[in-house]
This record gives structure tokens, sequence and C-alpha cells, in this order.
């Protein structure tokens, strides 16, 4: 693990599968990675034709009508041609669905179960038939626990008009049900589910909360933590921030890094503490939040019941007063629903600075009308950006493509590869490994004989992971991550559009002694791209403190949203007439692209 790592170009190795023409240094462009343009041939030009004069009405095609029409059809067909070159990649598998027998390391929720919560043999056979055809008609076969669904399998074989495909995406393996990786991650998650009302604010160095010492304590004596460190330890500064995952096929377990700005300052990012201005409207950072006795699935038929796919008896307790973003509670709640994260970053780097009210400003002074410095309209005399291209509906309407095309990769990734378990689930084991003497569950001991997990056992009567939702997790597999997926290729394509080197003036953070206020931060810098990235863990990680994900599905699913992104970027640059050297931002690991 490295606490702050700046990964050069040079050094990280190319996906495997890749024929030498086409490697990935070749496809990303070559020293320096210039994306796609030793891919990409040139598209053709109209450069060459006259402009047309104003003459008679005629039925004739003018000149520059069919040649547009020529370039519209040779560009689609270059990006379709060089995006095919793109292989498909290895998909490995931790090996558990194959392991056992009754699936307990797989993710079965939604099926019918049996008293233990073992899925029906025929329902899971049922959904596997469906998982390896990918037939709808097949899906349609699925004998379903409870009147709860199965999430859009069907969806994410939709083809994408704009970038790769999801099988040409590789990710590591999920790891192992009964691995100390495993068993980090459960451990890591309780401690979350026992501290998501701890103002957020007590995850620093010079904390003195007690159960945050004791949390970190923990997770620094895993055999497997993978979690971010400072000096090879994990801190209270480093505890429940995040790290991407790459694939690697030097390491099965993937090449883990962390990203850039997401140590530096508050643990929320400053694009969720301010007020989106919203033309003659704004989105107020504040918001609905739950009270702490908001608990679920900690009594075992409640589970069961969840597991099999019934709909939530009880519901969510809502605090009356609306407040900023303070705890793991309120960040889990925060991405409960689709929430306007992406729409509000780019609100808040698009709209001019300043202004006597600060819901109507953008999020730093001075205003420029263009804000990157590749962007081709700095350099032009008569001519701004609008929703045609680089003006903000055209950066709006690339995120909403980008949020439907990483969740297309996602969970291709979750219903045809890897269906890995639940932590609700894991939870569940390891409820009948030590209350109910259930010896044939093989999680490891660095969960089985942890604190956190004794802590839990005090605090709810049972082993099973208090959840804040009370669906829990929607019905599909964990690995990956389809929030994070989102969280990623948002700020990556933010990141290509915006100067992510900018600091941030007067940066923030909720007042823990009254929430409803801001009061400043002083400590580093704090980037605009930094604080995208940390936007991007900030949709993802929140779902762990939520309990219905682990660290690893964070992780994997930033650098499968990335890779997303970059893809979609490609096309994209092969479609603009300005003159334009290209999208250049910072990856997750540090290294620099340009498209």
């Amino acid at each position: 693990m490295t606490d702050h790592p700046t990964v050069s170009t040079a050094s990280r190795p190319a996906s495997p599968g890749l024929p030498t023409a086409i490697n990935r240094r070749s496809l990303l462009g070559g020293t320096g990675i210039v994306v796609g343009v030793a891919v990409l041939a040139s598209p053709p030009s109209i450069s060459g034709i006259a402009p047309a004069v104003a003459q008679p009405v005629s039925a004739d095609t003018r000149p520059l009508d069919a040649a547009f029409k020529r370039r519209a059809f040779e560009v689609r067909g270059v990006c379709a041609s060089n995006n095919e070159k793109i292989p498909v990649v290895p998909h490995p598998t931790n090996g558990d669905e194959v392991r056992y027998g009754n699936k307990i390391g797989s993710d079965t929720r939604g099926l019918p179960h049996d008293k233990r919560g073992e899925v029906e043999p025929a329902a899971w056979q049922a959904l596997q038939t469906a998982c390896q055809s990918g037939d709808p008609a097949d899906f349609e076969k699925v004998p379903l626990g409870g009147n709860r669904k199965l999430v859009n399998p069907i969806g994410t074989l939709a083809v994408s008009l704009s970038g790769i495909n999801p099988t040409q995406i590789g990710i590591p393996p999920a790891p192992a049900l009964a691995s100390a990786e495993r068993a980090g991650e459960a451990v890591e998650v309780y401690w979350q589910s026992l501290l998501r009302d701890v103002p957020l604010t007590e995850l620093r160095d010079d904390t003195s909360n007690r159960d945050v010492l004791a949390a970190t304590a923990e997770l620094d004596k895993l055999a497997d933590f993978r979690g971010p460190k400072s000096g090879g330890r994990v801190t209270p500064g480093t505890l429940f921030r995040a790290n991407a995952l790459y694939f690697d096929p030097a390491d099965p377990k993937g090449r883990s890094v962390t990203p850039p700005g997401v140590l530096d300052g508050p643990l929320i990012s400053q694009f969720l503490l301010r007020d989106a201005p919203y033309a003659a409207q704004w989105i107020s950072a504040q918001i609905r939040t739950v009270s702490p006795d908001s608990e679920f699935l900690t009594e075992y038929e409640e589970w069961l019941a969840i597991q099999n796919g019934a709909a939530p008896k009880r519901q969510l307790q809502f605090d009356a007063t609306p407040r900023y973003i303070t705890t793991g509670r309120d960040l889990a709640e925060y991405i409960h629903t689709g929430p306007a994260l992406g729409w509000a970053a780019a609100l808040l780097l698009a709209t001019p600075g300043g202004g006597a009210d600060k819901r109507y400003s953008g999020i730093y002074p001075p205003a420029e009308p263009v804000s990157y410095p590749s962007n081709p309209y700095r350099k032009s005399k008569t001519q701004v950006p609008a929703g045609a291209t680089f003006g903000l509906p055209y950066v709006q309407a690339l995120l909403a493509t980008g949020i439907s095309n990483s969740v297309r990769a996602s969970y291709w990734q979750k219903y045809f590869v890897h269906r890995a378990v639940r932590p609700e689930a894991y939870g569940a084991l390891a409820h009948h490994r030590l209350a109910n003497g259930v010896s044939d569950y093989p999680l490891h001991d660095d969960f089985l004989k942890s604190e956190a997990l004794d802590r839990s056992k005090a605090k709810y009567g049972t082993y099973l992971l208090s959840q804040t939702y009370p669906e829990a997790a929607p019905f599909h597999s964990t690995y990956p991550g389809g929030a994070t997926s989102v969280g990623a290729v948002t700020a990556t394509i933010l990141k290509a559009f915006f100067d992510e080197s900018r600091v941030i003036a007067n940066p923030v953070q909720p007042d823990p002694a009254d929430p409803t206020r801001l009061v400043p931060y002083s400590g580093p810098p704090l980037t605009v791209g930094g604080e995208l990235n940390k936007l991007a863990v900030n949709f993802g990680f929140g779902r762990n403190w939520a309990g219905i994900h682990w660290r690893s599905d964070a992780s994997a699913s930033m650098s499968l949203g990335e890779e997303v992104a970059i893809g979609m970027l490609r096309d994209e640059r092969a479609t603009l007439r300005e003159p334009f050297d290209g999208f250049s931002f910072t990856r997750f690991d540090g290294s620099r692209v340009m498209i």
C-alpha cells in the first residue's frame, strides 16, 4: 500500500490479452497517455469546402451539407471500429460460486431460502441459467421469494453508443468468503455501523474519541486490510477513507492506490457542503437526515424476510431539522436514492463566483467564462461555448450518459461475472456460526474474534450486521459497487472539463456542535481535482456506512467508472469540430491522461 502514490505512466502494466499492435499503451496513445490518438483515425474534415453563400431555394443538396453528413457517418464508423479492436479482457472470479454447493459465498437475496437463509437449489439454478444465457425469457423464469424484484439485469446488455463495452473493462476478483481480506472488510464495516453517529470531524489524527481510536487500533493489526495508511499504519485520519483498485495481471488482488486529495481535509467533499446555484433557483446542501434509532435487520426473522425478498415492515424515522452531512449515517442517507451529486458539482463549477448571496454563486472566484486551460474557446476571439459543445448543458448531457453507461458496466459485472455475497448475508453466516453452532461456515478468525463483532453483539443482541436502510441492499450482487461507478464517471468527466488544479477558496466543514451551520476549515489546501475525487468516493463509500457494501466493491468501481468515462471522452473527442488539443486530467492513480 502506498500512502500518497503518484504512479507514473511508464510504470503502469499493460492490460493482459491485448495484442502487440493494440496494447493498452497504444490505445491510450503511448508515452504521456494521449488517450485515443494512436487508435482513432483522424476523422474526415469539412474544412476544404467553401462556406455556402446565399442562393435561391433549390432541391439540390449543398456541398457543405453532403460533407457534414458524410463526416458524421465516417466518425461513427471510426469510433465503432476502433472500440471493436479493444479485446475482451479476462474476468477472474473468487471461486466461491464453485467452492460452495450451498452458495453461501454468492448473492442469493430475493430468491426463496430455507430457515437457515440458504437458497433453494432450483431457484439458484434458474438464476444461474439466466446469467449464463442473457436471455430475457430466462430471467422471467427465475423464482422469487417475495414481492421485490431483481434490479435491471437485462439493462446491462444494452449497447452503449459511446465508449467501450462492459466486457472490455477488467477488475480484480472479489475477496473470497473465507479470506483474511474479506474478514478485514467485515471488521471495517461493523466498525462503521458502530460509529455511524460519531461526527466525522472526529476522524482526525489528534482525536480523543475512544471508539475511533479502538476502531483504528483493530484495523491496523489485521492480517490483510487494504484501506489507506499513513506511514504504513492505519490512523484516525485514514480511517474509512477511500482507495481505488486497478486490474493488474501481476497481482491477483489488483493494484491499490489512494486517489489524490481523498486524505486531505474533511472526509466530506466541498461539493456536498455548498449550496448549488441553479439559475434563478438553488439546491440546498442541507439534507433530510434519519434518527439514530433507524437500525434494521438485527433481528433474525426480519433479516430472513428481507433475504427472501419481502417488503420491509418498518420505515425510516426522519429528523425534523435538515442539516449538513455530519455523520456516516447522514452520508448513507444522502446516497440512499439517486442524489443530485454530479449535477450540483457541475453547477458549482460552471457558475460564476462572487455575489452577495452565496446560494447563487459558484464554488470559486474569479468567475471565468471558460474554466479549463485547454478549452478551445479560451483562444477564440469571437466565440464562446454553449449547449452545443463545452457549455454547461453539454457537460450535463455527458454526465447523464456516463451515469447510465457506468451502471451498465458495473451491473454487468454483478450479474454475469461475480455474484458475490453482500455484507448483510455475511453477517448472517457469522450469526449462525457463533449463535447456532453451524460449523461449516468458513469465516476467518480475524472477524470472528474481533472487537467490532463483540461490540455489535452486545449492542444489538445478535451477530447480524445492522443496516440503515429498512430494505437493506438492492437485489443485485455486491461487487462491484454501482454507486461508486457513478461517482467515478462523474468525477472523471468533470475533471476533463474544469481546472482540477484550482485551489478552493474558503473551504468549510459542518459545525459538530450545530450541524445546521458551516464553519471554516483550515488545513492543507483543497483542490477542485482532489474534492472531485472525494466526491466520487463519498458517493460509493457512503453505501459502506449503510452496511450494504464492502470496501472492495467501491475500490474496484473507481477504476471501472474512470474507464467508462475515458472511452466516452475518446469517442466524444473524435466528434468535435473545434481546434482542440484534447481532454487532459489526472486519473485516480495520480497519472496524467491526454485524450
